[in-house]
């Protein structure tokens, strides 16, 4: 089964109310259910892809990633949470994944010629995507997953392998480092 992102957009034949009949049919291996289910939860799937890797096509293997794990996996859902809640986590989880088998030094995050371009361009108004793009991945997730999407330092430290006081640790110098940047960027 193949899953195109082009097809975003709210399934015409699968309004909300009809989920529960989705994922019923969906488990039952209906790929026609599942698909309904994409449709309805891509965007958002992709929106907290992309504010966690920063790079569209990262966001789209992310989200694509995130779908597969979820048709294996929907024979599991027990429903205690709402389906998009389910899936949000499986996004996040495996953006998580890939920032940890992709480790790279913060200054490898920066794109250089994108920094110069704006710094000649002084009136050019912030771009929150951009600031965001300029973090280290684990800051960035940390940043997202906690300020945007509700997370608490107790699932962000499980979902790292860490412990609490390096998620809080991190989201306060994430903070402090946005702030800099934002200051910077006004004083211009």
């Amino acid at each position: 089964m193949s899953f195109s992102i082009a097809h975003w957009g709210p399934s015409p034949d699968a309004p909300p109310a009809a989920q529960p009949e989705l994922i019923t049919s969906a488990r039952a291996g209906d790929p026609g259910a599942f698909a309904a289910l994409y449709r309805q939860h891509a965007r958002r799937a992709y929106t907290l892809a992309l504010r966690i890797t920063g790079q569209t096509d990262q966001a789209e293997d992310v989200v694509q990633d995130a779908f597969l794990r979820a048709l294996e996996r929907i024979g599991g859902f027990r429903g205690d949470a709402p389906f998009g809640a389910w899936l949000q986590r499986l996004v996040a989880n495996v953006a998580i994944d890939r920032i940890r088998t992709q480790r790279r030094r913060p200054e490898d995050d920066l794109d250089l010629q994108q920094l110069e371009a704006r710094q000649s361009q002084p009136d050019r108004p912030l771009d929150a995507l951009g600031l965001l793009r300029r973090l280290a991945p684990d800051a960035r997730t940390v940043l997202v997953l906690h300020d945007m999407e509700g997370y608490s330092h107790g699932e962000i430290a499980i979902a790292f392998g860490r412990s609490e006081s390096w998620s809080k640790s991190l989201l306060a110098r994430t903070r402090s480092r946005l702030a800099a940047w934002i200051e910077s960027e006004e004083q211009r």
